[in-house]
């Protein structure tokens, strides 16, 4: 229930740098849960179009990390769902619970996108990790409405339902300025059923100023061509500073995976991993794909969601 929300502005600023909404409808009003799963119907998903990052810049040398490196760890669902056992959905190689569709519409257009997501744990359980252009338009744009996120979508299939948005939150230099150093956003969950998204699910961990060399297994839902978007994928590598303060890996995805995690020491038996980037856009070699360095900024963000979420 969002009754107490209206007396919360419907856009906040903190001094670390970050920046929030809360979560609305195509006619700018409140998003409830019921609003949003009557939107999504399953002919507005399969012609939501795959959302694409910001365009890469020339390559600069690799920055340093800017402090300690810093890690939180995941949690394993807590609460049995029977919906998934309902629909008979079995579990593939390399394919997490914890990851899934992020839909939305673009108020400055009124296109439906799609992009991809993971939850991250936290105390409150309600977080979800994706790219800074899934949930703002950056400089001169908006924030995104009918913002809802499904958790390992498959087929059209929904095993774990459909998840609300209650509050999008960005870094300031992702939403004034467009910087892809920044391209993060982190969502807070309604609940669905009396439950939380991490409880359900269960929440992966998050790692920042770990440097730029390390293995990761990156999960999403590619969907311009070759892909379809109707299937998780995943690429498995080590990365490297590809420009700025940005990481790179060696991945064919297409545009639909912006959001997907980079996932650090990830466990294909329960689907959790430590999430030290996320997908944010291709480079000229489409073989590439870059991801926002995660340093102390991303630590600022999730405390900035985890102190607004309910």
């Amino acid at each position: 229930m969002l009754a107490a929300s209206v007396f919360v502005p419907t856009a906040q600023a903190a001094p670390n740098g970050s920046s929030a909404s809360l979560a609305r409808t195509s006619d700018d009003k409140i998003q409830s849960a019921a609003a949003a799963e009557s939107y999504w119907t399953p002919e507005r998903m399969a012609n939501a179009i795959p959302a694409t990052g910001p365009a890469t810049v020339k390559a600069k040398s690799a920055p340093q990390p800017s402090g300690r490196a810093g890690s939180i760890d995941g949690a394993a669902p807590s609460v049995k769902v029977q919906t998934e056992q309902a629909q008979g959905i079995g579990i593939m190689l390399n394919e997490s619970q914890t990851v899934g569709k992020v839909y939305f519409t673009n108020p400055a257009n009124g296109l439906n996108y799609v992009c991809s997501g993971a939850t991250v744990n936290s105390g409150k359980k309600k977080l979800v990790q994706t790219a800074g252009h899934c949930v703002h338009g950056g400089a001169g744009g908006q924030w995104m409405r009918n913002w809802v996120f499904v958790p390992r979508y498959r087929n059209g299939a929904r095993p774990f339902g459909t998840w609300s948005a209650y509050q999008l939150t960005a870094r300031t230099a992702w939403t004034n300025s467009s910087s892809s150093d920044e391209d993060m956003g982190i969502v807070i969950m309604q609940t669905l059923g009396g439950n939380s998204i991490v409880n359900v699910v269960g929440g992966n961990g998050l790692r920042w100023n770990w440097g730029y060399s390390v293995a990761v297994t990156i999960l999403g839902y590619p969907a311009g061509a070759p892909f379809t978007g109707e299937l998780q994928y995943f690429c498995q590598g080590t990365t490297w500073n590809g420009h700025g303060q940005q990481v790179r890996a060696w991945c064919n995805m297409t545009g639909g995976s912006s959001g997907g995690p980079w996932l650090q020491e990830y466990n294909d038996q329960n689907g959790l991993g430590y999430i030290n980037s996320v997908v944010s856009h291709r480079h000229s070699d489409a073989s590439q794909m870059d991801g926002p360095y995660f340093d102390n900024d991303i630590k600022s963000l999730y405390d900035f969601a985890e102190s607004l979420s309910p």
